[in-house]
């Protein structure tokens, strides 16, 4: 038998003297202090955990002195050091400009969370051990709602490193995590402290109270996930709305009761034809016990047999009494245990139960993602409950029972994962329709859920039965679980951590409110393929204020300012600046920042940031990365140190302007080589030359084809038409894009490149994340990064194209803005990240709240449509229209990249198709089918060699 409450002798437990409402301190007693020596350890204990300004009461005292205690003691478990005591020396820092993540609970429960915070975002992960070294203070402009402040806590860093600091001025949080479970010393503070925030918040009181009530969330789980739970047979007394009405639930009956007192005949008759219903199963017991958030974890656990009508029904008159509104007495089914197949002979003793518990976080796009699975494993004719039994992978878990063929286990993993997901998608849609006043603010959202899941057989299949919802619980558990590995030498160090997706959601919307409200000044609005910029600016809040040449663009009616201005003529760069410079003053623009993500506006871009002393790279270093033979020379006379010099990356050329140029490059340059515009952007005008007559053939071509901005609008004629012939590298080509802030790389993101359709160089397939080895990628992002500081670009979002030779990586061109095409939806899609507004904060001088390490959540694999290569496709079979309904069903991934079908000489990709699967292999499989389906695979583009290096 399974189930998770605490036992108790008697049923009275939680009334009699002590108050209901009271929440129990983690020792045990209401208002005892901690049993002395309750932590065995050698740790300094004359540290400072006072708080200044903050006095606490005795009481108080020893919760505070409990707790760092309990933080030693899981440190010193972990392997890990004493915390070093830095609150003599006050730390400063940068209110409301740094990223703050404040977690207040037991550290035993949030462990697992705190050390990867301090991994992903060293030195912001913080731990309060006390009410008191918080402090709320009503927010300028937003009544009702206050900022959090953190005046003292344990600061967290890589290597476990941890350290007790004060801090002056107080650090204003940007998330904030509340431990408001049973074992919290502080519930009513706690709950005070996180309801109505600015910040955004992972729990609240009000969200605990509608998960604690294990009616309501069986009810939703079954309705809304199409999760299995427990049969139940409910008498709820005067329901709250949320149960009132709708459909019936299968294996749940709701019996409404108008009064306490009479209700024997109806009680009886309920129960009755409840212990004989289909519902239940095999369960031969039942157990009956209340339900509401008074009763969360203080009740006893009382199981009778089935067939015992009397005593099932004597004890649920005896339980309506206790009653208040809104709460329920439950007659639920015990799962029994699943008879698992044991090879051989079964083993002698009592039959295993297993009690499955995962952890599910909310991703980007709300999206529900399982993050990790533990077990425990005890005798099923006892109740398991979470630290009862020790914590153990699926794996092992079921093999102990029997279960150890690895395809059955992946079936149950699957169920689990299915499952858990499911039960958070049905909570975030609760609350998607619940105000901000019954979520206890309107940042307050579930960010983290705990199923708990006992596994039992139902149709012939062994099923998981989601037996109750938690957080701190299950948290805890995967933490237990991960610390087998966390001291030296126990085992596997790349045990990933559960809280990992948890810290990526705290620092997405931790830069989501260090980002709302701010003003930015945007040069140059783009086409089509940039379209996502004005919803993505909504959703953070930001106001943009916009500088464009195209008087009707679209956007102009999209942003807080529209300044009509020419900005295609880049020789007259630096006056325009001032200009641009004069009329922001006189429209009184109180800018925070300032960026562009256009090619074209890139060098006045830095220009008028220096003009108005906002924050940008220099304008020299710009330039140097906006002309690609400028790039390349400087970077060749680079030799370091340190070594590698960012020389061993680049590649020999010569720039062209004249036919004399073009003479004298090819006694310089070895061909074949390839022969592009210095200023030039989506490979437009880019060629194989592989002799003297080709390579001036081409450059006259260029010459008398692309002459200004007006024969080709975006690519950079703005700037002329002069080009550069490079050596021509062997090898696969790859994007890397980066995150840099002050000279540090904060992220990268590498994808691999199918091979082109030469003499052109038009990109037709990628694949992300990139398919090398480690060893490779690594050398890919190290080429990228000191190309980068070799020119001067010490912050920002840029992308950089590499060739992998035998010989390494070999660099074709800096494009010193985000990446275009499809990256950065596809980097958001797989990663969580948001290159926009990781550019975004940059420009205002933020450092990006982003995860050291961040995971890909699956595989895409993309390929380009070409007007010339397409047109009949694209204007039947694979029209706009049909492959948006693709993208919109889930089946694909469509990013449209040029407005019209029209073919030239000189084209761009009119859209990039993607598809996404588990696996590198099964994505191209799957795009593969599609585009044969859809008539973009075919003789003159043959989509399977283009993803022929994707196998």
């Amino acid at each position: 038998m399974i189930h998770l409450d605490p036992l108790s002798p008697e049923w009275d437990c939680p009334l009699g003297s002590k108050d209901l409402e009271e929440e129990e301190c983690p020792w045990g007693g209401g208002s005892g202090l901690p049993p002395p020596g309750c932590f065995p350890g050698s740790w300094r204990h004359d540290v400072g955990l006072d708080c200044k300004g903050s006095p606490e009461g005795a009481e108080a005292q020893a919760g505070t002195v409990y707790y760092y205690s309990l933080l030693q003691s899981c440190l010193q478990q972990a392997g890990l050091p004493e915390t070093q005591d830095r609150s003599q020396v006050p730390r400063t820092g940068c209110p409301g400009a740094e990223v703050t993540l404040c977690i207040l609970g037991s550290p035993s429960t949030f462990l697992s969370v705190l050390l990867e915070g301090g991994v992903q975002s060293p030195g912001n992960m913080l731990l309060c051990l006390s009410p008191a070294w918080l402090t709320k203070v009503p927010a300028p402009g937003q009544p009702g709602e206050a900022a959090l402040l953190v005046s003292k806590a344990v600061s967290f860093h890589p290597g476990g490193l941890t350290f007790l600091d004060d801090f002056v001025p107080p650090r204003r949080a940007t998330y904030f995590l509340a431990g408001l479970g049973l074992g919290s010393c502080w519930g009513r503070e706690a709950a005070e402290l996180a309801r109505d925030l600015t910040c955004p918040t992972g729990a609240s009181a009000e969200l605990a109270r509608l998960l604690e009530d294990r009616l309501l969330t069986r009810r939703l789980l079954a309705q809304q996930g199409g999760v299995v739970v427990p049969a139940t047979l409910a008498f709820t007394y005067k329901p709250p709305v949320l149960l009132r009405g709708g459909d019936a639930s299968q294996g749940l009956r709701l019996v409404e009761l108008s009064g306490k007192e009479g209700q024997e005949t109806l009680v009886k008759e309920e129960v009755g034809a409840f212990l004989l219903s289909e519902a239940l199963g095999d369960a031969l017991q039942v157990a009956v016990k209340l339900s509401g958030w008074r009763w969360r974890g203080r009740q006893a656990l009382r199981l009778y047999p089935r067939a015992e009508l009397g005593t099932v029904v004597d004890t649920v008159l005896a339980l309506l009494e206790k009653l208040e509104e809104e709460e329920s007495v439950l007659v639920e089914a015990v799962c029994p245990p699943a008879r698992l197949p044991f090879p051989g002979s079964p083993p002698p003793g009592p039959e295993l139960a297993v009690r499955i518990c995962a952890v599910v976080c909310r991703t980007q796009g709300d999206r529900p993602l399982l993050s990790k699975v533990v077990c425990g494993v005890g005798r099923g004719d006892r109740p398991l409950r979470h630290q009862s039994s020790l914590p153990l992978t699926l794996e092992v878990a079921l093999a102990q029972c029997g279960l150890g063929e690895a395809a059955q286990v992946a079936v149950v993993r699957r169920r689990v994962k299915a499952a858990a997901e499911a039960a958070l998608a049905a909570v975030l849609a609760l609350e998607t329709g619940l105000s901000a006043e019954q979520r206890g603010g309107r940042r307050a959202r579930t960010d983290f859920l705990g199923v708990d899941f006992a596994l039992t057989v139902a149709g012939g299949a062994l099923t998981p039965v989601a037996l109750e919802l938690n957080g701190c619980l299950c948290l805890e558990a995967c933490g237990a679980l991960e610390g087998l590995w966390a001291a030296p030498r126990r085992g596997p160090a790349a045990e990933a951590a559960a809280s990992a997706p948890l810290v990526e959601t705290m620092l997405r919307r931790s830069a989501r409110c260090l980002m709302e409200g701010r003003q930015l000044l945007l040069i140059g609005a783009g086409g089509v393929s940039k379209k996502f910029v004005w919803e993505a600016a909504r959703d953070y809040g930001l106001k943009l204020h916009l500088v464009e040449s195209d008087p009707n663009h679209f956007a102009s009616q999209l942003v807080q300012t529209f300044i009509h201005f020419d900005v295609t003529e880049h020789r007259r760069d630096e006056e325009n600046a001032r200009l641009l410079a004069e009329l922001v003053r006189a429209r009184g623009l109180q800018l925070d920042g300032c960026f562009s993500y256009w090619d074209d506006c890139l060098v006045l871009t830095a220009l008028l940031c220096q003009e108005l002393g906002l924050p940008c790279n220099p304008p020299a270093a710009m330039r140097l990365a906006k002309q690609k033979s400028r790039t390349q020379l400087h970077l060749l006379r680079r030799h370091g140190p340190p070594w590698p010099a960012p020389s061993l990356h680049a590649v020999p050329c010569c720039p062209l302007e004249s036919e004399a140029d073009v003479e004298r490059a090819i006694r310089q340059v070895p061909l074949p080589g390839v022969m592009k515009l210095e200023f030039g952007a989506g490979a437009v005008g880019v060629r194989l030359v592989e002799d003297a007559p080709q390579c001036h053939e081409h450059f006259s071509r260029i010459a008398r084809d692309l002459q200004g901005e007006a024969d080709h609008p975006g690519i950079g004629l703005g700037w002329g038409n002069a080009m550069l012939l490079m050596e021509f590298v062997e090898g696969t080509e790859h994007d890397v894009d980066l995150v840099l802030f002050g000279g540090r790389l904060l992220a990268a993101f590498v994808s691999d490149n199918g091979p082109t359709r030469l003499p052109g160089f038009t990109e037709t397939a990628a694949c992300m994340p990139t398919g090398l080895a480690p060893e490779q990628e690594a050398q890919l992002v190290q080429a990228a990064f000191r190309c980068c500081l070799g020119c001067g670009l010490l912050d920002g979002v840029f992308n950089v194209e590499l060739k992998l030779t035998r010989a390494g990586p070999r660099l074709i061109e800096i494009n010193p803005r985000m990446g275009g095409f499809y990256l950065r939806d596809w980097i958001l899609e797989l990663y969580g990240v948001d290159l926009f507004l990781a550019a975004a904060m940059v420009a205002c001088g933020l450092r990006p709240a982003l995860p050291t390490h961040p995971r890909a959540r699956g595989h895409l694999v993309g390929v380009m449509c070409l007007v010339s290569q397409h047109l009949q496709a694209l204007s039947s079979t694979a029209s706009r229209e049909t492959l948006q309904g693709l993208h919109d069903r889930g089946l694909l991934r469509f990013n449209q990249l040029e407005e019209a079908l029209v073919p030239g000489e000189y084209e761009e990709p009119y859209c990039s198709v993607a598809c996404a699967g588990p696996s590198p292999a099964e994505a191209r499989l799957r795009l593969l089918g599609l585009c044969q389906g859809l008539g973009i695979d075919g003789p003159q583009y043959p989509v399977a060699h283009f993803l022929s290096h994707f196998k």
